[in-house]
């Protein structure tokens, strides 16, 4: 850290970090309230689109974490930003569960198409809808195309594998708009006063995590719960600048190595 700012802000994610599904990660909810003694900005990341913003910030509260609605960034929210600021009509290839985050958008003769996690709606009818409309010159925005996560029956398919299909079968390119795109952590920080160079982001996943936060000028620390797996952290250059067992260990570096 001799050649960096102060640190100044701690990104953090949640599926696979602090929590998988309703389990909590043990000792992740003493280690962020030791974090919120620190004098750092925290802010709370995530790609999950299996739930609405308000159905997660439950889930985290009936865990007995102590985060504030106003401290969550999703990559929902930055997809619904950018249908806003394109002012299209898309087809919402989400689960049910999350569509209350896009409320007011009108989707009636769609010309956009969104793809985030979407098991129930992944069939070859809305499959071949979605094509169908990208052939006709709808843009496809991926609000994350994470290859993988993890539940508590083991490891499940994210919506990259069908982005990625969509791409190949339509020969266009999508607009990713989650981790881990570069803005996507530009605007997490925004409203802190924290400069990236002031940021570490603590996550399970080596690319979307840590390699997204690294290639936008913060630290990374690579965790070895929810989605990790033995060598993970060998798939990016460069390498993580941590490796640890949990988040709170991850919170124990920050306290004594960062501040």
């Amino acid at each position: 850290m001799a050649a960096r700012r102060v640190l100044k802000a701690v990104l953090v994610d949640l599926s696979g970090t602090l929590h998988v599904e309703d389990s909590a990660v043990p000792g992740s909810q003493e280690a962020l309230k030791r974090l919120r003694n620190a004098p750092v900005a925290i802010r709370f990341v995530t790609n999950t689109t299996k739930e609405s913003k308000r159905d997660l910030l439950e889930r985290l509260k009936t865990l007995e974490f102590d985060i504030a609605e106003d401290e969550i960034f999703t990559s929902l929210t930055a997809a619904r930003n950018l249908l806003e600021q394109k002012q299209v009509r898309p087809l919402l290839l989400v689960d049910d569960n999350a569509l209350q985050d896009f409320r007011g958008i009108p989707t009636n003769d769609p010309n956009a198409v969104v793809v985030g996690l979407a098991p129930e709606h992944f069939n070859y009818r809305m499959m071949n809808k979605a094509f169908r409309l990208i052939l006709d010159g709808a843009p496809l925005i991926a609000i994350h195309k994470a290859r993988y996560y993890k539940r508590k029956d083991g490891l499940a398919l994210g919506p990259g594998p069908f982005v990625t299909g969509l791409e190949y079968a339509t020969d266009t390119k999508a607009t990713v708009v989650g981790k881990p795109e570069t803005t996507f952590f530009l605007e997490a920080l925004s409203g802190t006063g924290c400069k990236p160079e002031e940021t570490v982001m603590i996550g399970d996943d080596c690319r979307d995590d840590v390699g997204g936060a690294q290639n936008a000028g913060m630290l990374g620390i690579l965790v070895k719960t929810g989605k990790y797996r033995a060598a993970d952290e060998d798939k990016i250059n460069p390498a993580p600048y941590l490796i640890c067992e949990s988040f709170p260990q991850a919170v124990d570096h920050i306290l004594h190595h960062l501040l």
